[in-house]
């Protein structure tokens, strides 16, 4: 992914950042070695040029796999190897309320600077670009992804709102969305993934639940979605698990989707909108 080059804002002096969560760092120079414990925020920081300041990546952290390839993989979002990030010595930990446990960032904060992020819609995840941009002195560069991000959903919003009503109502609407098996657990409100549905046109059929819950499959019995998604993450779903989604939903349209592109709130989201344009475009009924 390619961005315009800027000059960039230069740290002259101690600073104080408040993160997503409310909590107040405080910054004394510009941060030199990054560990990032968010495979979406470890993305948007190389696409802000910051190749040599990220010193440490989780295993999750795959993308821009050229850039991410020689890092030092810290462990897990869950359980990072805390000892690890010691002989790190980072200046700045990047972390996220839902990826992390609040016991590994409490025991961070404790020696380090740690900014975490709290991401549940679009403007919070714009919202999250520009600070984390002003935050490691690439405020030009986080501005024009963030703009970016907002034209491009505003144009996917403007398409549904004007498309004519016929075609409108030729694509599915209600919509299921699956994230692990064994237990099936699905999207509910208060997520991210929500919004992301949402901006498609769909309405989550397990809207009126919170986060993500677990349900049996009497449970699951209960509603009755035109779609069924299935996540490529964190539950790696693959066609042969489609069957047996069919059971509980057989008059249902069922697809695998690519769950980066529903979740990952970072520079990622500026190919989101032609992703669900095309989810769309390919349930249209005949």
């Amino acid at each position: 992914m390619v961005f315009v080059i800027f000059t960039e804002t230069i740290l002259s002096a101690m600073a104080h950042y408040t993160d997503q969560t409310g909590f107040t760092i405080e910054i004394t120079t510009l941060p030199q070695r990054i560990v990032s414990l968010v495979p979406s925020q470890t993305e948007l920081l190389f696409d802000l040029g910051l190749n040599e300041q990220v010193v440490g990546v989780t295993k999750y952290c795959v993308h821009p796999e050229p850039k991410v390839r020689d890092k030092v993989k810290v462990g897990g979002t869950k359980n990072p190897d805390i000892a690890l990030i010691r002989e790190l010595n980072p200046t700045l930990i990047i972390g996220n309320k839902e990826e992390n446990t609040q016991e590994v960032i409490e025991q961070l904060r404790t020696e380090y600077p740690v900014w975490l992020s709290d991401v549940n819609t679009l403007a919070e995840a714009t919202g999250m670009i520009r600070s984390l941009g002003e935050l490691v002195c690439k405020e030009p560069s986080a501005q024009w992804i963030a703009d970016k991000v907002q034209e491009r959903f505003q144009e996917l919003a403007d398409e549904l709102a004007q498309q004519p009503p016929a075609r409108h109502k030729t694509v599915p609407r209600r919509v299921a969305y699956f994230i692990w098996r064994k237990p099936w657990m699905v999207v509910g409100s208060d997520t991210f993934i929500h919004a992301m549905l949402e901006a498609a046109g769909f309405s989550n059929v397990f809207g009126d639940l919170t986060r993500y819950p677990a349900c049996s499959e009497g449970e699951l019995d209960q509603f009755n979605p035109d779609v069924v998604l299935l996540s490529s993450e964190p539950y790696p779903f693959k066609e042969k698990h489609l069957a047996e989604l069919r059971d509980i939903y057989p008059r249902a349209t069922i697809r695998l989707v690519d769950g980066e592109l529903f979740s990952w709130y970072g520079s990622r989201l500026l190919r989101t909108p032609d992703y669900l344009r095309r989810l769309r475009e390919s349930l249209l009924q005949p």
